[in-house]
């Protein structure tokens, strides 16, 4: 059993070294798995592949690690990273489709009502449908597909903790650049980084209506739920006082996607902006402000930046970041000793948010909690489509997309800010495991859509998965429960052990 890890990241000299040390003998190969193996790895992964267990078992737990916690992207099968690569969202510059939309929007309203009108509107709102989907497409990808499992899987969590609500204003055409600039750069580095990032995204400055929030006219949506959810958390003693404190801050903190305003010489020394992104001081409040006990004097753009060093450096942050990390991944009450050392690294490292994570996947109670962890939708879709193509690219994502939305945890679908459910309860549900069985009878049997064409290419090779293959019986058949193996046991064909297996018990908690 291995004891919790230190404190320091996981830095790419360090990979370096522990590769190096490898090379001379210093670690085997693992020669079995057991089943703190497969568990631990799945946890760290979006689900078990023959690449991630070959990884592990040549690597060893720590070394693995150090990999995943190493913030470089690792690199997509060609086939994925070609579609990728074809998606207009990936060449995004959401400054001009903000103007774009805007225009058109104000076109719009000075048309007549009547079918020109409507026509005009259903086209708007394709496009943005378009672009709103080739942006979870992407999302959905790179977590099957990307060898940088643990990147991918902090990006998900990140995405749910900082949620924004893609039917909002004009979010559909901001999201996949949300997720690319405020949030990817920013899954493994430090939580002030991130959670500046955010606030600097007109995605979540317009879901969040600071965008409304100018001096004298209070908007206090954001500030409300920048402590309430993303940083501090419920009952960790900040005021109504400090809500309206922290609002006073972020007045003037907004979007822009037209000219740059008139200001006067004075204030202009103090514009900020950065594509959409505006802080413009003609809107700031600039008296001093008094938050969670300490004085802010008023400068413009600096107060927003201290304010922000002045929350996440608060003891509740550490335990709130810590919590929620570990009610992810540990257990839906993680263990109160490992919250406490995690929030300890956390202090200790100004929010370095790998440091946490191998503070915690490194310790015994994270261990100890292996195979307990029910599983949620989209860990659930992820893993399925992994083990049972275990690398095979697919050519349509939306069947993925399809099959969260019906199990209630669709991509940018949450409306209220505080993200989706992670605990079993919330997932559970006989229905729940309904759908779940269903969706395991269409990846078992071959008929899911996976493998047809978005692009209007020719089909790839699909057919349904022979999982009783060299993944199944040396990382999962060991492991299995009696009464899944006689469940196995007693399937008709093929496609039938499929269905059984990826809707059993054993796969559906980790």
């Amino acid at each position: 059993m291995l004891a919790a890890g230190g404190a320091g990241c996981a830095s790419r000299s360090g990979v370096a070294a522990a590769d190096a040390a490898a090379s001379r003998g210093a670690a085997a190969e693992l020669p079995v798995l057991h089943r703190q193996d497969t568990l631990w790895l799945q946890r760290v992964t979006f689900g078990l592949d023959s690449r991630g267990v070959a990884d592990y078992r040549r690597l060893g737990r720590e070394r693995f690690l150090a990999r995943q916690l190493d913030a470089r992207d690792g690199e997509l099968p060609a086939p994925i990273a070609a579609q990728i690569a074809a998606l207009e969202v990936s060449h995004a510059e959401p400054l001009q489709w903000l103007a774009e939309v805007n225009a058109r929007n104000k076109s719009l309203n000075a048309m007549p009502d009547g079918a020109d009108k409507e026509a005009a509107r259903k086209t708007l709102n394709e496009r943005a449908n378009k672009l709103a989907y080739e942006a979870i497409r992407r999302d959905l990808l790179r977590a099957v597909y990307s060898p940088s499992q643990l990147r991918e899987q902090m990006v998900w969590f990140w995405l749910n903790h900082f949620s924004v609500y893609q039917y909002k204003a004009n979010l559909r055409w901001l999201i996949g650049d949300y997720e690319e600039r405020a949030i990817r750069p920013h899954a493994l580095g430090r939580f002030k980084d991130l959670v500046l990032a955010t606030l600097e995204h007109p995605a979540m400055l317009q879901y969040l209506d600071n965008a409304q929030n100018t001096a004298g006219h209070i908007n206090e949506n954001y500030a409300r739920e920048l402590m309430e959810l993303h940083t501090l958390g419920v009952g960790s003693g900040y005021t109504q006082e400090d809500v309206q404190q922290l609002a006073l801050v972020l007045t003037g903190v907004g979007v822009n996607a037209g000219d740059a305003p008139k200001l006067r010489p004075e204030m202009q020394r103090l514009y900020r902006r950065s594509g959409a992104f505006e802080f413009n001081p003609s809107r700031h409040d600039f008296r001093r402000k008094v938050l969670l006990g300490s004085v802010i004097e008023g400068r413009g753009f600096g107060e927003v930046e201290d304010a922000v060093t002045l929350i996440v450096r608060q003891s509740a942050c550490a335990h709130f970041i810590s919590r929620q990390i570990a009610g992810y991944f540990v257990a839906d009450d993680p263990p109160a000793a490992l919250v406490e050392r995690m929030a300890q690294t956390f202090a200790k490292t100004d929010g370095d948010i790998a440091a946490v994570l191998r503070t915690m996947f490194l310790a015994r109670e994270f261990d100890a909690a292996l195979g307990g962890k029910f599983k949620d939708p989209k860990r659930f879709v992820f893993s399925a489509v992994r083990f049972a193509y275990d690398g095979r690219p697919i050519g349509n994502a939306r069947p993925m997309l399809n099959w969260l939305n019906g199990l209630g945890e669709a991509p940018y679908g949450r409306q209220t800010p505080d993200g989706y459910p992670q605990t079993e309860l919330d997932w559970a549900s006989s229905g729940q495991m309904s759908k779940r069985f269903e969706i395991a009878r269409a990846i078992g049997s071959g008929n899911a859509g996976l493998f047809d064409s978005e692009d209007g290419g020719a089909p790839a090779v699909g057919g349904f998965p022979q999982l009783s293959n060299r993944l199944y019986f040396e990382a999962l058949e060991p492991f299995l429960s009696a009464r899944t193996q006689e469940a196995l046991q007693r399937a008709n064909s093929p496609q039938e052990w499929n269905t059984f297996l990826l809707s059993s018990p054993d796969f559906n908690y980790e």
